[in-house]
């Protein structure tokens, strides 16, 4: 996907993080995966985007899982787009 899109330099934007290694796996995941997403999970990267950072770190180095079903599915597929590290 190229970041032409406005909305797409605004999730840009959005994926900034107080935390260096959460911008790395979530912009990786952004370039790499987030046109084949269907509007759904869209949706779900958006609200994993508002995650406190200690939440969304925890969620995607697998120490908790997130109660709502589709944004535990989604953290799933980030954590498997980046390969054995995650």
């Amino acid at each position: 996907m190229t970041g032409g899109s406005p909305d797409f330099a605004k999730l840009r934007w959005r994926c900034r993080r107080g935390m260096r290694e959460l911008d790395a796996l979530l912009h990786a995941f952004l370039e790499r995966s987030y046109a084949g997403l269907d509007a759904r999970e869209k949706e779900c990267f958006e609200a994993i985007l508002d995650l406190p950072d200690p939440e969304l770190n925890a969620y995607l180095l697998g120490r908790q899982t997130p109660t709502d079903e589709n944004v535990a599915a989604l953290i799933e597929r980030i954590r498997k787009s980046l390969g054995p590290r995650a």
